[in-house]
């Protein structure tokens, strides 16, 4: 899903009286299985997948510590305005692992897509792009990626944060963990998606192509395919979205109890 998400956000807009390359998600995956088999639809899934456990970790350590921060007393409740504080610290330290990853996929998965060979792996990208341009040409659409996990992990957490009214996270069973977690990847990927487009855009163009950075690709896709461009891949980041925030939320919740299992009070 997450290869068809960045194949349909970055395909060119078509020749007149040329059809688009790919219609719609089914038939982005359709296409996908189609030429490239199976693994087509995990390319460059290589880089995200090492770095999404550290990732996760970080994540979470940035919204307790944002948390922590604007709390008195470790049980008050925090503000929406405070968690979006939080949401926003938690991105900053994602980010920094997040960036370089999206890059490598997103230039893979568009190799892919073209069926030109210039990168033969991750590490064979990361090279490259240092030979290229230095360090930033492996960090290029930081900002972008920063834009985005801002809305996102705000979005993403306040569905499942307690309030006065609610039950404690802790208190919560599988089935309301599983629908508080998805319930997040609905709300974050919803007003995540137009600078995930533009991030997809920029990191996937060539050297030189948008000197002013987003604004630059803001301004194209608009004046080219209308505001709409900027929510393409909406089906797939949307039936991806709830499962796989769901299991996260899941798995954050049960590694908490083991370790307080093993560890009590720490």
């Amino acid at each position: 899903i997450s290869s068809c998400q960045v194949r349909l956000q970055t395909q060119p807009k078509p020749q007149p009286g040329q059809p688009l390359l790919y219609s719609g998600t089914f038939d982005c995956f359709r296409k996908t299985l189609v030429r490239e088999g199976v693994r087509g639809l995990y390319k460059g899934m290589a880089a995200p997948i090492v770095g999404v456990t550290p990732m996760f970790a970080v994540c979470f350590f940035g919204f307790g510590l944002g948390k922590r921060l604007q709390q008195r007393k470790p049980d008050d409740i925090l503000t929406y305005p405070q968690l979006f504080a939080a949401g926003m610290l938690s991105g900053v330290f994602t980010t920094v692992i997040m960036a370089p990853g999206e890059r490598i996929k997103c230039l893979l998965q568009i190799q892919a897509a073209t069926g030109e060979t210039k990168y033969s792996g991750p590490m064979d990208c990361v090279k490259q792009l240092y030979r290229e341009a230095g360090i930033r040409g492996v960090f290029k659409g930081t900002v972008l990626t920063l834009m985005r996990d801002k809305l996102l992990l705000f979005f993403f957490f306040f569905p499942s944060h307690p309030t006065p009214t609610h039950y404690s996270v802790s208190d919560l069973s599988v089935p309301r963990i599983l629908f508080a977690g998805g319930l997040a990847g609905i709300f974050n990927w919803a007003v995540a998606i137009p600078p995930d487009v533009l991030k997809s855009r920029f990191q996937t163009a060539p050297p030189g192509k948008y000197p002013n950075g987003f604004r630059d690709v803001l301004r194209e896709l608009i004046r080219e395919e209308g505001v709409a461009s900027l929510y393409k891949g909406f089906t797939a980041v949307m039936i991806r979205a709830f499962p796989a925030n769901a299991a996260c939320f899941l798995g954050f919740e049960v590694a908490m109890k083991f370790l307080n299992w093993i560890v009590p009070g720490l």
